[in-house]
């Protein structure tokens, strides 16, 4: 069976099954529009599914996707933003209550950033979007208490998480809720081997596990 047979196959199921038994649901969605009361920054990686990993049902998360789940500062530039117009609608149309950053182990693109330090690296699309933890990268490397590349690895998608918090707040509409008390962040980090799920602690600045 092909790979897009398999997901025929799967919408099938899908018909036959849960969409059978959540007919009404699924109906006041349609007819109501979306009302989700969290917004979630996940990677692309395909092992990392939010709605898989919190058990969430349609239309609880408002899920927005990116290359190792990093949120860029607030621009003003003529370029796209693509992760920057999502958090935009979740946040000023959704009103969203919650956003979360979250991070993973065996993370793709910090791999690359870390791997490919002080390398000279042809232009694309992955290497400009990792450029925004370039410092941090650096940071890492030069840190001599990080002997081996997987505790760079992994200290690096800490601290990924730690910056896209940091750069949320620099969204206006985003620090103005944050500050009034109407719009919480949270840096979560999901581990592949254990599923462990560990949440950053604003005061000690380390990821500490959800129970």
């Amino acid at each position: 069976m092909s790979a897009t047979d398999k997901l025929l196959a799967g919408y099938q199921r899908f018909r036959e099954g849960y969409y059978q038994k959540n007919q009404e649901q699924l109906f006041k969605l349609a007819k109501e529009g979306q009302s989700p009361k969290i917004a979630i920054v996940s990677c692309s990686d395909s092992r990392v599914d939010p709605t898989v990993i919190l058990d969430c049902e349609p239309g609880d998360l408002f899920v927005i996707r990116n290359v190792a789940n990093l949120v860029p500062p607030c621009e003003d530039t003529e370029n796209y933003h693509g992760t920057s117009a999502a958090l935009e609608f979740a946040v000023t149309s959704l009103e969203v209550e919650s956003i979360i950053v979250l991070g993973h182990t065996q993370c793709g693109g910090i791999k690359s950033l870390i791997d490919n330090a002080n390398k000279k690296v042809d232009k694309s699309f992955i290497s400009k979007w990792m450029m925004q933890l370039e410092s941090v990268r650096d940071e890492i490397i030069a840190d001599k208490r990080l002997t081996d590349q997987k505790s760079r690895y992994s200290c690096c998608e800490k601290k990924g998480v730690q910056q896209s918090l940091d750069n949320l707040m620099t969204f206006p509409w985003i620090k103005e809720r944050v500050e009034s008390g109407t719009l919480k962040l949270h840096g979560w980090r999901y581990d592949l081997y254990s599923s462990e799920l560990c949440a950053l602690d604003e005061n000690t600045h380390s990821f500490i596990r959800i129970s």
